[in-house]
């Protein structure tokens, strides 16, 4: 579902507004697909639909319930790797990971509204504002949203490519 959004909101709610927008972006990249498409690697990296849900709950957690609310990456259970957050277990399903990614922005919601858009966060490249952190968020998953859309395009095309060689 579409959200109308506010075009002429404050900063905060813009910022909210586009971060949110993009993460409805990551959540549709699984409505078409079932779990062995999601699951598919059309390319030689982890990247598949369902892992860059995974990965977006990962960043979700790493930014918002890691940096800004403190909690140590360890103790939230956060692998040590980028590239481990795109590894999918036996237990990952479209059901299961899109739960986590959800449970994921709601928790991130909740602490970025109990901060301003100024408090500054320990990053290895310097502090970082929170308002950095929505940016770079939206960005993050906007990225990886237009990753997961190419692949759920080539997945589709597959799909009615066959039905049509077949049918």
């Amino acid at each position: 579902m579409r959200r109308v959004h506010d075009l002429v909101a404050d900063e905060r709610a813009m910022l909210e507004q586009l971060l949110d927008a993009q993460r409805e972006a990551i959540t549709g990249l699984l409505s078409d697909l079932d779990d062995a498409a999601a699951r598919t690697r059309l390319v030689p990296s982890l990247t598949t639909p369902l892992s860059l849900v995974k990965h977006a709950t990962f960043v979700e957690r790493v930014w918002f319930h890691s940096r800004v609310a403190g909690v140590a990456r360890a103790d939230l259970g956060l692998p040590e790797t980028v590239e481990e957050s795109f590894v999918l277990g036996p237990e990952d399903s479209i059901d299961s990971v899109l739960s986590a990614f959800r449970k994921a922005c709601v928790r991130s919601r909740e602490i970025a509204a109990a901060h301003q858009l100024d408090e500054q966060y320990a990053w290895h490249r310097g502090p970082v504002s929170l308002r950095f952190i929505y940016l770079h968020m939206i960005a993050e998953l906007a990225r990886h949203a237009g990753h997961g859309d190419i692949l759920v395009e080539q997945l589709c095309a597959g799909a009615s490519s066959s039905v049509g060689r077949d049918g």
